[in-house]
C-alpha cells in the first residue's frame, strides 16, 4: 500500500463523510474500505485502486441522493492529486466502478473493481443493516412516529433484501451471501423483526450523539 496515498485519503477524503447522515458517515466509509481491501487481496486486484474507489464512492451525496454515484465519479476525476499515483486508464476504471456501485443499478458493474466496491458497500450484517435503515428514517423523516418508522423500515427491507428484492451480489468470497440469508430469516419473522427494531430504535432515539441535525431535505440520503 502506498503510504502517501493512504495518508492523503485519511486526512483529506474520509473526513468529508462527517457531513453525511449516520448511515453514510465515516464509520460506513471505513467499513467499505476495509471490506474492499479484503476482497482486493482475495481477487488479486490493485489495492491502491480499491482503497481509492471505496474512499470516494459516496462523496457525491453532498449534491443529493439521486445522482450521487455519478457525482462521486466526477469528484474523483476532478481530483488532480490522484494523478500522482494513477494513470488515466486507472482513473477511468475507478470512475466507472464508483458509478456502478449503486445497489439499485439495473446493469452489473463493468469491471472487477466495480464488483468489489458494490459488494463492499452492501455490508450485509443483519443488525447493522436494520440499524442503518432506522438511522435513515430518523434522519429524513424526523417528525414521523415510531409506528410509521417501523413500517418504512419493513417496506425497505422487503423491497431490497427479501427474496426477489433488487439487491444484487457479485462476489461469492464475501460474507454477504451468508449474512443475507440470516437477514431474510429476520425479515420473514415479523415478531423478531419488530423486537429488533424496538431495541435499535430505542438506542438511536436516546443516543446523545445522534447526527440527525446533519440531515436535511436539501440533500436526501439513502440506506
Amino acid at each position: 500500500m502506498n503510504d502517501k496515498l493512504n495518508k492523503y485519503i485519511q486526512i483529506t477524503i474520509i473526513p468529508e463523510y462527517s457531513a453525511f447522515d449516520k448511515a453514510h458517515n465515516i464509520e460506513h466509509a471505513e467499513k467499505v474500505i476495509e471490506e474492499s481491501l479484503l476482497l482486493a487481496k482475495h481477487y488479486h486486484a490493485n489495492e491502491e485502486m480499491c482503497l481509492t474507489i471505496a474512499a470516494y464512492h459516496d462523496l457525491g451525496l453532498a449534491n443529493g441522493r439521486d445522482m450521487h454515484h455519478i457525482d462521486s465519479g466526477k469528484i474523483l476525476m476532478a481530483d488532480d492529486t490522484l494523478k500522482t499515483w494513477f494513470d488515466n486508464n486507472q482513473l477511468l476504471v475507478m470512475k466507472e466502478a464508483i458509478e456502478d456501485h449503486r445497489a439499485s443499478n439495473l446493469q452489473p458493474p463493468r469491471s472487477l473493481y466495480g464488483e468489489i466496491v458494490a459488494e463492499a458497500d452492501r455490508s450485509i450484517e443483519p443488525l447493522y443493516t436494520i440499524r442503518r435503515a432506522i438511522q435513515y428514517g430518523l434522519c429524513q423523516f424526523p417528525k414521523e412516529d415510531k409506528t410509521w418508522q417501523y413500517q418504512r423500515v419493513n417496506l425497505h427491507l422487503e423491497e431490497k433484501y427479501a427474496e426477489g428484492g433488487y439487491l444484487k451480489l457479485f462476489l461469492p468470497y464475501s460474507t454477504n451471501a451468508k449474512n443475507l440469508e440470516k437477514l431474510r430469516k429476520i425479515i420473514k419473522d415479523k415478531i423478531r423483526l419488530q423486537s429488533i427494531f424496538n431495541q435499535l430504535y430505542q438506542e438511536e432515539t436516546s443516543a446523545p450523539t445522534r447526527q440527525n441535525a446533519l440531515c436535511t431535505n436539501k440533500h436526501p440520503r439513502h440506506e
